[in-house]
């Protein structure tokens, strides 16, 4: 559904805008209606469509509260979720807790990964992408099943 990598700004307000070349699918899938989030396993946000939020929040549902680590996930996401909606300019507001959270101050790397976007500070971003593509094949182990099905 989403995908591609592009810079965006914060402006003074804390508001982004989202790439234009989202906006009219947005309109479609949820009417602009969206919920901001932080991401438990790396320092950036999630910005769900409304009606993907609802099925992540269906599963946060059904996971104990007697796993810690499930419980936490559920604390932290659902605790920070913030419901935003596109203003006529085509921005959101992050809230200052989320900014702080993120590190986020001025430049955003906004990046689609299908079902939802990550907003990145741009040099958090480049710095763990440049991590990242360092340790490729240098013995992390073997690749789950599902990303081995990627290359058939």
């Amino acid at each position: 559904m989403f995908r591609g990598i592009q810079p965006v700004c914060l402006d003074a307000k804390g508001r982004v805008g989202i790439p234009s070349r989202y906006r009219e699918r947005l309109t479609s899938v949820c009417a602009n209606a969206l919920v901001l989030t932080l991401n438990p396993l790396d320092c950036c946000l999630w910005l769900y469509p409304l009606p993907e939020w609802e099925k992540i929040d269906e599963k946060l549902q059904e996971l104990s509260d007697f796993d810690i680590q499930s419980r936490r996930t559920k604390q932290m996401m659902r605790g920070y979720a913030t419901d935003c909606e596109l203003d006529g300019q085509g921005r959101i507001l992050i809230p200052e807790a989320l900014r702080a959270f993120a590190d986020i101050e001025k430049h955003i790397m906004f990046i689609g990964q299908g079902n939802k976007f990550e907003l990145w500070d741009e040099s958090a971003w480049n710095k763990n992408r440049d991590d990242w593509l360092d340790k490729v094949g240098k013995g992390l182990g073997d690749p789950s099943e599902p990303l081995r099905r990627l290359s058939l």
